[in-house]
């Protein structure tokens, strides 16, 4: 038997059309292999095994990496509060580096050169699988027949259509990528910058505003800037993540269409769902500010974009983002507490954090009120101190102009 070709599994519209054409145009037989980073529950897992097979798979493999990619990437993210464009927080794309890791691993293990992707020339993945397998397996061999060839959503739906063989879900109108972090959708609505998509087009909060759902109270704790417990109970970041994705989704939390830039150059919109990210970056940011310096936050928000530019392209591997997860790990030695939230339809509210740590507990003045560690006098001579800068400019420009 010819050596078989290792092909990343999703389930989607893409990958399922690639497992019978690869097989048909390469005559080799074709592994499917799926990296779970989240969304796949064993229903789920189920089906993709079943659908695998029934499209033409010899094997279909699903490796659990939900935990790795917490360690990896998500746990950083939370750390930097990271979002693109002050809005997207990196719901799935993240994952792409960890998922070509895992793939290359596999195809290792089954004695084989070839990995395929179902990628397209116009999207962001291809740079991601690319960049990582390059740099992690150069030896192995690259196909990719969605972007090489140009095929069409509707040309993959009629392909598989004509031989009887199954059909994603969604067929070809929306394009649906899901993980521990959250959901992207892409349609045609996303073609342009116009209007959002349906609200039958979302997966975690379809009818979050038609039926909304009464507020709900909860408790977020953190044990140096990582997640670990919810509502009181201790757990494993993973859990707190999945937990809120279900508690926060119906809520319509995180849902949202971002608009920027690609990694090769254009514009690009997707809406998404991101409920767990959008209560755990809230929540994080807000337990920063008790515990750390202004300084401290100051430099890590200049560092956090910048890494999550890279992490979005592909780049997680280049050494500049192990200086930085230092730099971050550094930080995050205090942050630990609990966050009181507040969940409405469309918004999380975060009422009050708590933490051991606190900086304004360990201040003897109270905001606006009293002074505490230092008197009115001192006050005085402080903001004669902190003003001599203006006026300095302003007795320059006032000398200089009766010149």
């Amino acid at each position: 038997m010819s050596q078989p070709i290792v092909l990343a599994y999703s389930g989607g519209l893409d990958t399922s059309f690639l497992v019978p054409w690869l097989k048909e145009n390469y005559q080799r037989p074709i592994i499917t292999v799926t990296v779970d980073t989240g969304g796949i529950d064993a229903a789920a897992a189920a089906t993709l095994r079943e659908r695998a097979l029934a499209l033409g798979a010899i094997e279909h493999h699903q490796v659990d990496a939900r935990a790795d990619y917490f360690e990896q990437v998500l746990r950083f993210l939370i750390m930097g509060n990271v979002r693109r464009g002050q809005l997207y927080p990196l719901c799935v794309g993240a994952e792409r580096v960890m998922q070509a890791q895992t793939i290359a691993l596999m195809a290792r293990k089954l004695g084989t050169g070839s990995i395929a992707h179902g990628c397209t020339a116009a999207g962001n993945d291809q740079v991601r699988f690319e960049v990582a397998l390059r740099t992690l397996a150069p030896e192995l061999e690259i196909i990719a027949p969605v972007r090489d060839r140009a095929f069409k959503r509707q040309e993959e739906l009629e392909f598989l259509q004509q031989r009887n063989l199954p059909v994603p879900p969604t067929g070809a109108a929306y394009s649906i990528n899901r993980g521990l972090w959250g959901v992207t959708i892409g349609g045609k609505e996303t073609l342009t910058s116009a209007g959002s998509i349906p609200d039958d087009a979302w997966v975690l909060s379809r009818d979050a505003f038609s039926n909304p759902r009464a507020p709900e109270r909860h408790v977020i704790h953190f044990e140096q800037g990582r997640p670990c417990g919810l509502d009181g109970r201790a757990m494993a970041p993973v859990e707190v993540i999945e937990q809120l994705e279900l508690l926060a989704g119906p809520f319509g939390i995180g849902r949202g269409v971002h608009l920027g830039d690609t990694i090769i150059g254009t514009k690009g919109r997707v809406a998404f769902e991101a409920p767990a990210a959008e209560v755990l970056l809230n929540a994080h940011r807000e337990l920063e500010k008790l515990v750390l310096t202004g300084r401290q936050q100051r430099i890590k928000e200049m560092l956090a974009g910048p890494y999550g530019d890279w992490v979005h392209e592909g780049q997680l591997l280049d050494p500049v983002c192990r200086d930085i997860e230092a730099l971050m790990l550094s930080s995050q030695e205090r942050v630990t507490g609990t966050v009181n939230v507040l969940f409405r339809p469309g918004a999380v509210f975060v009422e009050g954090v708590e933490s051991d740590y606190s900086l304004m507990a360990a201040s003897k003045g109270v905001y606006g009120e009293a002074t505490g560690e230092w008197t009115a006098a001192d006050a005085l001579g402080f903001s004669r101190i902190v003003g001599l800068t203006g006026v300095f400019h302003r007795r320059a420009g006032e000398r200089a102009a009766g010149k």
